[in-house]
């Protein structure tokens, strides 16, 4: 059985995670709006992604014991300069996301819950990649120059 303080904790993640998927989904649907097939594809697959981790978090919380409580998903911000701009909210947002998890896995070990981090320790893993993809694709942007983002643009849309 799970600690009613990590089930909160847990429900809390669940709903940041609903959160980064509504934020992807609507990065996605700007860069289709500004022409950039491969990227709003890439951020599309990524929606799914974070859609789901949550539930993967929420199966796990029903096979502790514990009960789901989906939650309001805040607004989610709609427009950004530029295709840069884009992948740098996404760098900066995967660093919060990993900040999160950092903090379930610490209350997990207060809570001397093995189960709970061992379960945690894959979206630990899974964060440092997340970081890495996104800090490669914010630097091939800049590498690329502006008026090469084509470029950058094809190979997100070869994401599988």
């Amino acid at each position: 059985m799970i600690s009613k303080k990590l089930e909160k904790a847990i429900n809390d993640q669940i709903t940041a995670e609903l959160w980064s998927s509504q934020l992807y989904l609507q990065m996605s649907l700007f860069l289709k709006h500004e022409g950039w097939e491969g990227s709003a594809h890439w951020m599309g697959m990524q929606a799914g992604e974070e859609r789901e981790h949550a539930l993967s978090m929420a199966n796990y919380l029903i096979k502790r014991g514990g009960e789901v409580k989906l939650a309001k998903i805040d607004e989610v911000p709609c427009g950004w300069d530029n295709l840069l701009e884009v992948f740098k909210a996404v760098y900066k947002h995967e660093c919060h996301v990993s900040e999160l998890i950092d903090e379930l896995v610490d209350l997990a070990s207060a809570e001397k819950d093995k189960a709970t981090q061992d379960f945690l320790w894959g979206f630990v893993r899974e964060q440092v990649e997340e970081e890495a993809t996104a800090s490669g694709i914010v630097d091939s942007l800049k590498r690329a120059g502006e008026n090469n983002y084509i470029v950058v643009d094809r190979e997100l849309g070869s994401r599988k």
